[in-house]
């Protein structure tokens, strides 16, 4: 029996990893029924590479626009994918946009921890919770049998940066605290919705994806990569 077509959502899909899961996804031998490419700007240039490619799969991909910040734009975006997919659920979410700041614990201001919780955190919950009703309903639709990313899952792209285990190896090399401390959070976050909502079951990963040449990532191995090598 030939496998059953998901929903898939991705946010930050204008560029970087974002954007190259959706290029895999669409050319990916499993298929794929709708897949939500979501970007702060799906208008604008950052997004072009976005809408070039929606334009060779006008069937599968919706550009969305969907701000992690913005609780509105995440309350309207829900909306606009439960309009598309019906009873039949968002079968998998992931929270990729994130932001990265630079700084040590003397130079980080309350500025930018603030802007970097409310994308790496605050962002990814919201999300999980506006979007909850859902993963519920392809869950409940779904003939797969316990937890599956085909049958409903929340994939959180994080980093072993936000480890507690890794700091004393690898702090030197990589003083990025409001990124760490973010990331840490979206941890924690993330195992307490798995506890909370294991009898939906719906499953929840994180992944950390290592050093990639993007925006974030920059265009050379970073000591960041190297030390997670080691570890």
């Amino acid at each position: 029996m030939a496998a059953q077509a998901v929903s898939v959502l991705i946010t930050g899909a204008n560029r970087g990893l974002g954007l190259e899961m959706v290029k895999q996804m669409v050319e990916a031998s499993c298929p794929v029924g709708k897949l939500f490419a979501c970007c702060r700007e799906p208008d604008g240039p950052r997004a072009e590479a976005l809408q070039t490619l929606a334009k060779k799969h006008p069937d599968i991909i919706v550009v969305v626009r969907l701000d992690a910040t913005d609780l509105c734009s995440i309350k309207l975006c829900a909306q606009q994918v439960g309009s598309v997919v019906g009873t039949g659920g968002l079968n998998l979410l992931i929270n990729n946009a994130g932001i990265l700041v630079k700084a040590t614990v003397q130079e980080t201001t309350t500025e930018d921890m603030q802007n970097t919780f409310n994308t790496n955190v605050i962002g990814p919950m919201n999300i999980i919770k506006e979007f909850l009703p859902h993963l519920r309903a392809a869950a409940k639709a779904s003939r797969i049998t316990g937890m599956s990313s085909s049958k409903a899952a929340v994939v959180s792209i994080s980093s072993f940066l936000g480890s507690l285990e890794v700091v004393k190896q690898s702090y030197a090399h990589f003083r990025a605290v409001p990124y760490r401390v973010s990331k840490a959070g979206l941890h924690m976050l993330t195992l307490c919705a798995a506890e909370e909502l294991k009898t939906d079951e719906i499953l929840f990963s994180l992944i950390h994806p290592g050093w990639v040449r993007t925006d974030m990532g920059g265009e050379e191995v970073s000591q960041q990569e190297t030390m997670s090598r080691k570890l």
